[in-house]
């Protein structure tokens, strides 16, 4: 799975902008926020990042991931711990994601949204924020987990 994600990395890195680094830190913070359960973190940043994000492209994506991640922080917050799709991708923004798969092969809608999200805001913090470099590369092995978890589903034995 090291390998799928170096490749989806290497299909996002041209379609993500390069951000100020105070953006693309903040991309970066979201994501280790949540890693670190830092919840009320997680949702003042991806608020405020969401907001100096472009629209359109790979753009809307990440701002759709943001905006998953925050909703999953919210919910944590408030010890709310059922299944919430009220922010789902688009069709449009699937193309981004790392993750496709057919709606059969989904048990859980919105873990595979939730997946999506983390791995889309992982691979934008890693090419763009160079100041986290080191952070985004000692979480490379959740990612990796996190991605093996789907290694059938995708058709990798």
């Amino acid at each position: 799975m090291e390998r799928f994600l170096d490749e989806y990395i290497n299909r996002l890195r041209p379609q993500i902008i390069r951000f100020p680094p105070e953006t693309a830190h903040g991309i970066a913070s979201v994501f280790l926020n949540f890693r670190f359960r830092l919840y009320p973190n997680v949702i003042k940043e991806s608020t405020q990042v969401i907001s100096l994000i472009p629209e359109g492209g790979a753009n809307g994506a990440l701002k759709k991931a943001l905006s998953v991640i925050r909703l999953n922080a919210q919910n944590l917050e408030n010890s709310q711990f059922s299944p919430d799709l009220s922010i789902a991708f688009s069709e449009g923004e699937r193309q981004y994601l790392p993750l496709i798969l057919p709606i059969e092969q989904v048990e859980a809608p919105s873990t595979l949204e939730l997946d999506n999200a983390l791995v889309l805001i992982y691979s934008a913090a890693t090419v763009t924020s160079q100041d986290d470099e080191e952070a985004m590369a000692e979480h490379r092995p959740f990612i990796v987990r996190l991605l093996t978890g789907y290694k059938k589903a995708l058709g990798f034995s």
